[in-house]
């Protein structure tokens, strides 16, 4: 049975799930099944990328699923090793072969890679990609506020959406508050941490507890509370399920705020530092 999932909104009009379906390593015939399963639950924004090597099971699932296309945010990601105009473009026109599909619509630059500081070029052709109609909406992923404020700078153009690592341990409460005041949705990748050992935090356990849930489902509510989208992935259907059945309690502030102090310093799962950290 499909769940209603509520919207959050972009200031450039993007109107996107409050939860979405990460692909990461779902792959084959395997992976295919899996995000038609997500899709059939009520699923409506999937999250894959060139780099995820499974555009072609995206588009098989969309296709199986019986789900009106228009009902679909799909989303996809450019690699660092196409950040030349000309290559980008290139790219997202075989995004569009692989998934078989008319349009994307979200294209997000995966990484910034500053070392090669060739991310203005490459949003450059997003921008006209999204001027020819291969995408709808444009963002980033992993863009730090440095990042974000040049491509606007030069371009003029504000992306719809900042994809980052975010989770109790990394609440990234500066870079947040930077894309809402540019009208950037946050979207969250890995909110459930890689594995994390915060889901065992005795807080957490606590307020999992109280509301007879999972401290998963604990911890992608304080993502939507927080106003950020997070994609968790789950290939199984009874996680799937667990995790879009969030929107029936509500966390205190109080709550909130002890989740959010679990975050530290060093609190990113992979080391993955946006001003360092190349992806090709």
């Amino acid at each position: 049975m499909e769940k209603k999932i509520p919207s959050v909104y972009s200031g450039d009009g993007l109107e996107m799930p409050a939860i979405g379906f990460g692909t990461y390593r779902l792959k084959g015939a395997e992976g295919a099944r899996a995000i038609e399963d997500a899709i059939k639950l009520g699923y409506r924004l999937l999250d894959s990328a060139v780099n995820y090597e499974n555009e072609g099971a995206l588009g098989k699932a969309i296709r199986k699923s019986g789900v009106r296309r228009d009902e679909l945010l799909v989303t996809s990601k450019l690699p660092g090793r196409f950040h030349r105009y000309a290559d980008a473009l290139a790219c997202i026109e075989e995004s569009l072969y692989r998934t078989g599909l008319d349009y994307f619509d979200l294209y997000l630059i995966h990484w910034p890679n500053p070392k090669t500081n060739l991310y203005v070029e490459a949003w450059q052709a997003m921008i006209e990609a999204k001027k020819r109609g291969y995408i709808r909406f444009i963002g980033v992923s992993n863009f730090m506020p440095e990042h974000l404020e040049r491509i606007i700078r030069e371009t003029g153009v504000t992306p719809s959406v900042n994809q980052i690592e975010l989770h109790p341990y990394f609440n990234q409460e500066e870079l947040r508050a930077f894309d809402a005041a540019h009208g950037i949705i946050t979207e969250s990748w890995s909110p459930l941490g890689r594995g994390s050992k915060f889901l065992s935090e005795p807080i957490i356990l606590a307020i999992a507890q109280k509301y007879g849930k999972t401290p998963h489902q604990v911890v992608l509510r304080w993502h939507t509370q927080l106003g950020v989208v997070p994609i968790p992935k789950a290939s199984s259907l009874e996680h799937q399920r667990a995790n879009l059945d969030i929107f029936d309690f509500t966390l205190t502030d109080e709550e909130m705020k002890q989740i959010g102090r679990l975050t530290r310093p060093d609190g990113r799962t992979t080391g993955q530092d946006p001003f360092v950290h190349e992806e090709f």
